[in-house]
């Protein structure tokens, strides 16, 4: 029941050119990731999934290993798939290369639900919203899930929407982007035409629900900062010298 870690790493981001290669506290954003991710005990393997040499070489500089892809795929999941050619890991993990303040002991807990449960294939972590600016940015996606832990949906809108005051309603859940796939589901998901629902809100993993396949949310105790913009590293700087 192995588990490979992937970090997809791409250095032509629209908003962020370079941004795996950011320096925060004097390592590059992508080492800070690798770190986290690699003291996860039930990860047997952590490798970067990138299209650019530069970037390559900065994680062989510090010890991590690299699978060189295309540089013609559309999502982080296509680059996964040619990086995982050849492995023989029976659970494929999905980690954002722009998240280094993730929690690896939610990694853990997630791999821990997930490989307990037969009938999972894939699983995603979800956080509680407690900021109310956080429900009206399309930028942070909301999930809604069944009492068993299954996505109802996930959405850049605000879901479910409180007809009754806020404080009476069920809690909101911003969806974490790292999934937990069997490695023969995550196959088999590449192999999907993109859904129109995939398509209208710009969400990769609408893909499984539409196809009437079910995705185990589990809750994680820490929400990080994730890294979409320049100033977003000051945010990340200040929460790593708290210890975060």
């Amino acid at each position: 029941m192995g588990v490979l870690a992937v970090i997809p790493a791409r250095y032509a981001s629209t908003r962020f050119p370079g941004k795996p290669l950011a320096p925060i506290l004097g390592k590059p954003m992508i080492q800070h990731v690798w770190e986290r991710v690699q003291q996860v005990p039930s990860i047997d393997e952590v490798l970067v999934a990138t299209d650019d040499a530069r970037i390559a070489e900065a994680v062989q500089a510090f010890g991590g290993a690299v699978a060189l892809t295309s540089a013609d795929h559309e999502t982080g999941t296509d680059r996964i798939v040619e990086a995982i050619s050849g492995q023989t890991h029976d659970w494929v993990l999905n980690v954002q290369g722009d998240e280094p303040t993730l929690s690896g002991g939610d990694l853990e807990t997630l791999i821990q639900t997930a490989t307990a449960r037969p009938e999972v294939s894939v699983a995603t972590l979800m956080h509680r919203i407690t900021d109310p600016e956080q429900l009206q940015d399309p930028n942070i996606v909301k999930v809604t899930v069944a009492a068993n832990g299954q996505a109802l949906y996930f959405s850049r809108s605000l879901i479910p929407f409180p007809r009754q005051p806020p404080e009476s309603g069920p809690a909101a859940w911003r969806h974490l982007g790292v999934y937990l796939f069997r490695r023969t589901f995550l196959l088999d998901f590449h192999r999907w035409p993109r859904t129109p629902l995939e398509q209208c809100e710009q969400l990769e993993q609408l893909r499984i629900l539409e196809n009437g396949h079910s995705l185990l949310c589990v809750e994680a105790q820490e929400d990080g900062v994730g890294v979409d913009v320049p100033e977003d590293i000051l945010r990340v700087e200040a929460l790593l010298k708290q210890g975060g």
